[in-house]
């Protein structure tokens, strides 16, 4: 069955600089020469030198060796497709990756994908964004190259009211990827937020966010059209933004060490091929399970709810099938669901 093409989409990049990029580190042992760079890649040597310039723009350890040719010093930390398609080989994150130097909002590029028919399993990453955002309007701070910025389309066979829990498993796949770099397991705050309590820097007092997810989606009262999973991740961040250094983290700030994005999400990615796909085969009571096993804010978590009409604070008591968190009200009246809003732990 003939493939649909893939989309153009305006400041994607070219594929050819993901190739001369995966010749690069492919080969990070020996030297290059332009004119084979050139031939294997199909542009000009003078093409070769701009976009070697471009790579070392964006951190990427490129030497040249005069009348010889081009060594990669290391390993390059760019979300490169096709580096990243040979390791996603099985999965439907493998066939249609989008990458970006800089663009606004992945979210929005993989929604604009979506409305456009294209196929499920679509990727978008960039290297930064402009105007990345999270829950409820807010911004996403997006330095350039020290975060994951991944935004995935899927075309789910579920009601719009299930649609809660595909932001649990993105949770529970992000979470699954980072413990394998942590020392601390990572918490979900209900329902999109991973945390991380006593970091190593410093042994600080509670927890701080260092991944986010937004899902958002086109649908119908009996059925979801298309879904866009957004995840953002803090990873080599040496420092958090004016304003959020209190209750943001990343990574590195929590370990000292510099940790490998492309290897952060393939392992998300693959995560997250397997819990949708459990999803899909089982239904929620495995996701919620798994939720259970690793959330503290699953059940007898006192939380403080703010929504758009209402601040309250109880204790959590599980999730409903469809993914919404249930609260048992200080007030007294009575067990509740939380359909939307902000959850805080309370004092």
């Amino acid at each position: 069955m003939a493939t649909k093409r893939m989309a153009s989409l305006p400041g994607t990049t070219d594929r050819r600089i993901d190739a001369l990029l995966t010749l690069l580190a492919e080969n990070s042992t020996i030297v290059i020469s332009g004119a084979k760079i050139a031939k294997e890649i199909g542009v000009t040597r003078q093409q070769v030198w701009r976009w070697i310039e471009k790579l070392r723009a964006v951190g990427v350890k490129v030497q040249g060796h005069a009348r010889s040719g081009y060594h990669i010093e290391r390993m390059p930390d760019i979300l490169a497709p096709q580096m990243l398609s040979h390791r996603l080989y099985g999965t439907p994150f493998a066939r249609r990756i989008y990458h970006f130097f800089k663009t606004d909002s992945t979210n929005s590029v993989a929604m604009r994908l979506g409305e456009s028919g294209e196929p499920h399993g679509a990727v978008v990453l960039a290297e930064e964004q402009t105007a990345g955002r999270g829950r409820a309007g807010r911004s996403w701070a997006s330095e350039k190259s020290s975060g994951i910025y991944c935004s995935v389309l899927l075309r789910p066979p579920i009601p719009p009211a299930h649609a809660p829990l595909l932001t649990l498993i993105a949770g529970l796949a992000a979470r699954d990827a980072a413990a394998e770099d942590l020392d601390t397991l990572p918490d979900i705050r209900w329902p999109n937020d991973l945390m991380i309590r006593h970091g190593a820097n410093g042994g600080r007092n509670g927890s701080r966010k260092f991944c986010g997810i937004l899902t958002e989606m086109h649908a119908e009262p009996d059925r979801v059209h298309y879904a866009v999973v957004g995840i953002g991740m803090n990873v080599n961040q040496a420092k958090m933004p004016e304003g959020i250094e209190d209750v943001a983290t990343s990574l590195r700030m929590e370990t000292d060490k510099f940790h490998s994005r492309l290897e952060l999400l393939i392992r998300l990615l693959r995560h997250l091929d397997r819990y949708y796909n459990q999803f899909l085969a089982e239904g929620a009571r495995p996701i919620l399970r798994r939720f259970a096993q690793v959330s503290s804010y699953f059940e007898g978590k006192r939380v403080r709810i703010t929504t758009a009409t209402e601040t309250f604070t109880g204790v959590t008591a599980g999730l409903e099938p469809s993914g919404v968190l249930r609260v048992a009200r200080d007030d007294g009246r009575g067990t509740e669901p939380v359909l939307s809003g902000d959850v805080t732990e309370a004092p």
